[in-house]
C-alpha cells in the first residue's frame, strides 16, 4: 500500500478536479464582474459625464479631454506600475487572475455599449451608476483576483493592514476626484462623488454585508446549559473559553460563537432566560472563513 507521503498527496491536499473548479469559478466571477462594470461605465457614467477615481478616473479624464482615447486601452496601459506592485507584494496567483481581469474589462469596455437609461436627474443617475459599477467590482473581488486599477493597491493594503476595501476605495477616489475637478465643474465632481460613495458601499455589501455574521461572547455561570442550547436550538457551533474575573478572581467560562443577524434576537432571549445575570458582547465580523468542526455547514 502506498502512503500519502510517498504519493505526494496529503489528507488536506485538494484534488485536481477541485483545483480546476476553483480556477473556473474565479475566472467566471472576474468575467461577470468585468462585464457588469463595463456596462455601468459605458451605459451610465460616460453618458452622464461623471468622473471617477484612481486609474479609471485618469482614463475617463483622458477620454473626456481627448475623445479619441479608448478608455479600456488607457486603463490597461496605466495599470502597468500597479501590476508590478501586485506581482512582488501581493500574490503572483492574484496577479495572474488580475491580468485576466484587466484584459476582460478592456475588451468588455470596447464591445459592450448598453442603452443609457432615461434618467434626467443626475443624482439618481449617480446612484444607479454606483450600484452597477460597485456590483461589478464586488463580484470581481469575490474571486481571487481583481479588475486591476487601485483594486490592486486596496488588496495590498487589506492584506498588510486589514483596512476595509470599500472605505479605502472611496478615500483614494475622492483624492483623485479633487484633482480632476480642476478640469471640470465642481457640480459635476459632486455628482461623481455620490456615484463613488454608493459604489464603495455596494462593494462592502457584496464582500461582507450580505453574508455578515455576529461574533458572540457570553460570560456566564451557566455556560454548559447555554452552549447546549446553541448547539441544539440554533444548530451553531460554540467554544468554551476559560476566564477569570479581574476584580473577584473567580473563574468563569466564556462562550464564543458565530451566528447570523436573524439569530441574534433568539440568542439574546435564550441566554438571559437561562442566566439573567449573564454578560453578553455582540461584535460585527468582516469575514468568517472555514467550516464548523464535524459539520459540512459554513459558519
Amino acid at each position: 500500500m502506498q502512503s500519502y507521503s510517498e504519493s505526494g498527496i496529503g489528507v488536506c491536499s485538494p484534488g485536481a478536479p477541485i483545483v480546476w473548479r476553483r480556477v473556473l469559478v474565479n475566472l467566471l466571477l472576474i468575467s461577470a464582474g468585468s462585464i457588469v462594470y463595463a456596462a455601468g461605465i459605458n451605459g451610465v457614467i460616460v453618458p452622464q459625464g461623471f468622473l471617477s477615481g484612481g486609474v479609471m478616473g485618469i482614463s475617463l479624464i483622458g477620454h473626456y479631454l481627448f475623445p479619441w482615447i479608448n478608455i479600456g486601452l488607457a486603463y490597461l496601459v496605466l495599470n502597468i506600475p500597479l501590476m508590478c506592485l501586485g506581482w512582488f507584494r501581493v500574490s503572483r496567483r492574484f496577479m495572474l487572475y488580475t491580468v485576466f481581469g484587466m484584459v476582460m474589462f478592456s475588451t468588455a469596455t470596447g464591445l459592450i455599449f448598453p442603452k443609457s437609461p432615461p434618467i434626467e436627474n443626475p443624482i439618481l443617475a449617480a446612484i444607479l451608476g454606483g450600484i452597477i459599477c460597485g456590483a461589478g467590482i464586488g463580484i470581481t473581488l469575490r474571486s481571487q483576483g481583481s479588475g486591476g486599477g487601485t483594486e490592486i493597491l486596496l488588496v495590498y493594503l487589506k492584506k498588510k493592514f486589514g483596512l476595509r476595501m470599500g472605505a479605502m476605495s472611496f478615500l483614494f477616489n475622492a483624492l483623485v476626484l479633487a484633482a480632476s475637478a480642476y478640469f471640470f465643474s465642481l457640480e459635476r465632481a459632486l455628482y461623481s462623488l455620490i456615484f463613488m460613495y454608493v459604489s464603495g458601499k455596494v462593494i462592502d455589501s457584496i464582500l461582507t454585508g450580505f453574508n455578515q455574521r455576529k461574533a458572540i461572547l457570553v460570560v456566564t455561570d451557566c455556560a454548559d446549559a447555554i452552549a447546549a442550547q446553541i448547539l441544539n436550538r440554533l444548530h451553531r457551533g460554540a467554544t468554551l473559553l476559560e476566564g477569570t474575573g479581574a476584580y473577584t478572581g473567580s473563574s468563569k467560562k466564556v462562550i464564543f460563537s458565530i451566528i447570523t443577524l436573524t439569530e441574534l434576537s433568539k440568542m439574546k432571549e435564550m441566554v438571559f432566560d437561562i442566566d439573567p445575570n449573564a454578560f453578553m458582547v455582540v461584535n460585527d465580523t468582516l469575514e468568517v472563513i472555514g467550516k464548523r468542526h464535524g459539520s459540512l455547514e459554513d459558519f
